[in-house]
């Protein structure tokens, strides 16, 4: 095997567990979610379904009001989050990375809140409006009364929402601190040595060496963050499928928003693969790799030829 295939094994030996119980816990809800979106109950006992077609699609779309508005308010909250946590998640890990002084507790620092904040204590929080109250500018601690004089309301929500965006950000991005983290630590020392060597500045060495070695890994952040942001318990659109799911007992119905809210996220993670493709630097190395047994195979001929 060469050590192409050895990696691919090591990754299907990781991800088998995943694989496993997704075969043997989720085939049979996602087909019948699948069922319920373009069919009808008859009977509860058995799950017996008759086909209805696309009736609880064409609802959803043309005759829910909510659906949409709720929808893309989820899509809007996605845009703003998603750049902002891939982004200063890869300047928290940087500055982690560096050789300073308590490292591992500044990490720990960082990582606390994504603990003690997931699931429903981070629900809970929300709904207290922890993220506007933690930082409030009209109370004078952050920007002075003075100053404060000078603006008017628009300014200090527009300021105040900023604030609360970047903590909601911060508070839930230590997964994707501690992968950009790994990735920065498995970049070889070697290659900053060399491109300092050659004159390289610390800002052409970020985006000539830390950014094509950890390319990978950012596209794992960025896959696990739209993930996450999709899915986040603050969501909207998904406490309105719960509502017909498990309030309204409408099966159908909200199994049909959960399928166009999946085929959704699916294309969205499509095209972030689509564009990540070019700038990945496995595909660099493959190429290489390539080129190289191209040019090994050449000389064999060439040198068969002459000995021939």
């Amino acid at each position: 095997m060469s050590l192409h295939q050895k990696d691919q094994l090591k990754g299907l030996v990781f991800v088998a567990p995943f694989i496993l119980g997704v075969l043997l816990f989720f085939i049979y809800p996602i087909t019948l979610s699948l069922r319920l979106a373009f069919g009808k109950i008859d009977s509860i006992v058995g799950m017996k379904i008759h086909w209805e077609g696309f009736t609880h699609f064409i609802r959803a779309f043309f005759v829910d009001i909510k659906f949409l508005p709720m929808f893309w308010q989820s899509v809007s909250n996605t845009l703003i989050n998603f750049p902002l946590t891939v982004v200063l998640s890869l300047i928290i890990a940087i500055l982690l990375n560096r050789d300073i002084k308590c490292r591992g507790l500044f990490r720990v620092i960082f990582f606390i809140p994504f603990l003690l904040g997931s699931g429903a204590v981070m629900q809970q929080l929300l709904n207290q409006g922890v993220a506007r109250s933690v930082l409030n500018v009209s109370d004078g601690r952050i920007i002075p009364y003075n100053v404060l004089a000078y603006f008017g309301p628009t300014i200090i929500d527009a300021v105040q929402t900023v604030f609360s965006v970047l903590i909601k950000v911060l508070w839930g991005s230590g997964v994707q601190i501690l992968l950009f983290l790994s990735g920065l630590q498995s970049i070889s020392p070697s290659l900053y040595e060399a491109a300092k060597i050659d004159g390289a500045t610390e800002w052409e060495t970020f985006w000539k060496v830390t950014i094509p070695m950890i390319s990978p890994i950012m596209l794992l952040v960025m896959v696990y963050t739209l993930v996450a942001s999709f899915t986040d318990l603050s969501n909207p659109l998904l406490a309105y499928m719960q509502t017909f799911g498990f309030l309204n007992a409408e099966f159908e119905y909200a199994a049909a928003m959960g399928w166009i809210y999946f085929a959704f996220i699916g294309v969205v993670i499509a095209l972030v693969f689509v564009v990540m493709r070019k700038y990945m630097h496995t595909n660099e190395v493959e190429e290489v790799k390539k080129k190289h047994e191209h040019k090994r195979k050449v000389f064999t001929i060439e040198k068969a030829k002459r000995s021939y």
